[in-house]
């Protein structure tokens, strides 16, 4: 027999996470809500293409689901910290359930414009920006710190996944009927709200500070005082601000590979299989050094992607860029995403996972609203090489502006 000495240290937490149901069910609520968001926004960016041929209409997507965060980072954060954050998301993601049914509704009875489509995702915006800093700041209860990275990379394997299939099976839907994705979407996030309520209860947290403006801009002092969490947090914000095409795809996919809504799905899902790929990788061989100039490196690797990308006119070419795109993003992602757990006290996660989630938005969701304004202007391919150009320079200044961040060697800073 084996000593536990010797035994796999990565099959042992592989073990001791499946046993974990708290965790599984953790894992199974932010699938399905992946798998649903994914699959309404593949569908919406092409009706709203197909509605106004637009690239600023595509870009006022992004802007209408990003304000929701910038509007109530403070309060998200305020009550990721104080309330049961397992309700909190079930209470999201029923309001998103519902929402999207809504607008399946819009689709199928034909009264669903350009105007209800920004409404209904301004609503989910609103939820979304509760839901994500909570669930980020759940994880940490439901584990040991010593197996986070690994259930953060196992975590967004499993994502990822979700993110292959949903803007896959969101664009085949659409081909078969415009109502299709809406309705199986809102039957997703449905799915998620049962699972997060079987999540077990955390302990009990300590009894909270009073609400005081101190307290309320107390993640933005926590993260301030820390160059390592922002320089990695500003860092993918400008990084994928500008080098973000995401809400372009409709246009690359229609006018400049000459394909329909099925290419569009399976280029949504191009990122993703990168990132399932590199996360599967990450779950199984934990990063012990030079964390900082890994992170450093995969940003800049995503910007060389991106600009051969906006070059490219073979689909298969196309797909295999935004492959790279995704997997040097998912290196970013976990790293971020580990060292702000790990460095955060629990009576601040709700509130700092608030500020990074503001940080993801914008550079998610505005640089979409970025991205359709720089190719209104310039046009689709000029708008790719100036995101990915962008983005190689804030690397190169983001190495000198933050010396810590280079120097970090492991995932507890």
């Amino acid at each position: 027999m084996p000593s536990t000495n010797d035994a796999d240290p990565v099959l042992i937490d592989s073990a001791l996470l499946r046993q974990n149901w708290s965790y599984r069910h953790f894992i199974s609520s932010r699938v399905l809500s992946s798998l649903a968001l994914n699959g309404v926004t593949v569908a919406v960016g092409w009706l709203i293409y197909d509605q106004t041929n637009s690239a600023f209409a595509l870009g006022l997507v992004g802007l209408v689901q990003f304000l929701p965060v910038l509007l109530l980072t403070f309060v998200v954060g305020q009550v990721a910290d104080r309330y049961d954050r397992r309700r909190i998301g079930l209470i999201c993601q029923l309001i998103e359930a519902v929402t999207v049914a809504s607008m399946a509704l819009g689709v199928w009875q034909g009264w669903l414009g350009t105007t209800g489509i920004y409404i209904g995702m301004a609503v989910l915006g609103c939820a979304i920006a509760f839901e994500r800093p909570t669930m980020a700041a759940l994880l940490p209860g439901i584990v040991p710190a010593s197996m986070l990275q690994r259930a953060i990379a196992t975590s967004t394997s499993f994502m990822q996944a979700a993110i292959v299939v949903g803007p896959a099976l969101g664009g085949l839907l659409y081909g078969v009927g415009a109502v299709i994705p809406f309705g199986v979407s809102a039957l997703f996030f449905a799915g998620a709200a049962f699972n997060v309520i079987r999540i077990h209860r955390p302990a009990a947290v300590q009894d909270r500070e009073p609400v005081t403006l101190q307290s309320v801009f107390a993640g933005v002092g926590f993260i301030k005082s820390r160059p390592i969490i922002l320089g990695t947090l500003s860092l993918d914000l400008f990084a994928v601000l500008l080098g973000g095409i995401t809400s372009l795809l409709p246009i690359f996919a229609r006018d400049i590979l000459h394909a329909g809504p099925w290419a569009l799905g399976f280029l949504r899902a191009a990122p993703a299989i990168g990132a399932f790929s590199m996360s599967i990788w990450l779950a199984r061989h934990r990063l012990e050094r030079n964390v900082g100039q890994t992170m450093l490196i995969a940003v800049a690797v995503f910007g060389v992607a991106t600009i051969i990308f906006a070059l490219s006119t073979n689909i298969i070419l196309s797909v295999a860029l935004l492959v790279v795109l995704g997997a040097s993003d998912t290196v970013s992602v976990v790293i971020r995403s580990s060292l702000v757990q790990l460095l955060t006290p629990d009576a601040m996660r709700g509130r700092v996972n608030a500020v990074n989630s503001l940080f993801i938005g914008a550079s998610n969701q505005l640089g979409e609203f970025e991205s359709g304004m720089v190719a209104g202007l310039l046009g689709p391919v000029d708008a790719g090489i100036f995101g990915g150009v962008g983005t190689i320079l804030i690397v190169l200044a983001w190495a000198r502006m933050f010396p810590a961040l280079r120097k970090v060697q492991t995932l507890s800073g």
